[in-house]
């Protein structure tokens, strides 16, 4: 008789302390979501899609030894000539990753009333703004963390590899090739252009005295379309500042990024979502709402190691930018 009352206690005891974990929720978790978002966010980005990916960050601070020096070398007089010492020296870069976030609340009532997949709507916004807040921290320094090296634009502005559009188009083939010889001129090859949308146009519209086209826009699907034949790839996220730069051309291989953490997405159904005064704007508990937080953190960097032919870096630089018109 004990042993029944003993069990029938254990059995009806209350609980108190139970949850559904992250492991509990394993195999409801779709794993892959995460590495399509990063590839979606890649393929969003224009300079993601250009520089040259490192292998992720082991920490939140990567050293890049950087070539600093050139050696020199010298004709030896005669037999029993003196060979002179020469040396190479090195200076320290860092990739520094920072993170990029966004929260999306959406009350439970509208997942249950959509008739649609609300996730797969989301999740190529998600890829939008992730990569448009890269392209226009890199390229324009938009909202750029103190941490990452000058903007390309500014850091073509500073090293003097500008050229300045006519007040027409009518030299725009002249002007490009001009933006190449500039990269040139510091020792790089052009391997890539970048530009506003409405460069495509521009460029499709120019003709040779025969009516031929001057430059080959793409007429294949997932053929990119080429300057001189290098690839180009056009701004469609709105992020674009025209007022400074139609066009970037230069060699992408000298700009480096760095993954320190992929996109990492996490339901939040208990939290509260303040505004940057502190007042709270969402009770998700509260309000019966969820809300999916993505979170990356990346890095970029440009070695620009000395060469041969420039050795002051503030005159050297791998890319160039073709600015409008002075008006």
């Amino acid at each position: 008789m004990t042993i029944k009352l003993n069990f029938d206690l254990q059995r009806f005891a209350g609980t108190y302390n139970s949850n559904i974990s992250r492991t509990d929720a394993g195999a409801l978790i779709p794993e892959t979501v995460s590495q399509e978002i990063i590839q979606g966010a890649i393929g969003q980005s224009l300079v993601l899609q250009l520089f040259r990916k490192l292998p992720n960050m082991p920490t939140n601070k990567t050293r890049m030894p950087v070539l600093s020096s050139m050696p020199t070398a010298y004709f030896v007089n005669g037999d029993t000539g003196l060979k002179q010492t020469s040396k190479i020296s090195w200076d320290n870069k860092y990739l520094q990753a920072e993170e990029i976030a966004c929260i999306v609340p959406i009350p439970e009532a509208v997942l249950d009333d959509s008739a649609y997949d609300i996730w797969g709507e989301v999740k190529p916004r998600i890829m939008e703004a992730f990569g448009k807040v890269i392209d226009g921290a890199v390229l324009f320094g938009v909202n750029k963390p103190a941490s990452w090296p000058t903007d390309l634009v500014a850091g073509a502005t500073a090293a003097g590899t500008i050229v300045t559009a006519a007040a027409t188009d009518d030299d725009l083939v002249e002007d490009t090739n001009q933006l190449m010889a500039k990269v040139e001129d510091c020792a790089f090859d052009v391997n890539g252009f970048i530009g506003d949308i409405t460069m495509k146009s521009k460029y499709r519209g120019l003709r040779d005295k025969n009516g031929g086209l001057l430059f080959q826009p793409s007429l294949a699907a997932g053929t990119p379309s080429t300057l001189y034949g290098q690839s180009v790839l056009y701004n469609k996220l709105g992020y674009w500042d025209i007022t400074k730069a139609k066009m970037i051309a230069g060699d992408f291989s000298q700009a480096v990024y760095a993954l320190r953490q992929d996109i990492t997405y996490k339901v939040l159904d208990q939290a509260v979502i303040q505004d940057d005064t502190g007042a709270i704007v969402y009770n998700l508990a509260q309000q019966d709402m969820v809300a999916l937080r993505c979170v990356m953190r990346l890095a970029w960097q440009l070695p620009n190691p000395i060469n041969s032919r420039k050795q002051v870096e503030t005159s050297r630089y791998p890319f160039a930018i073709y600015k409008p018109a002075a008006v």
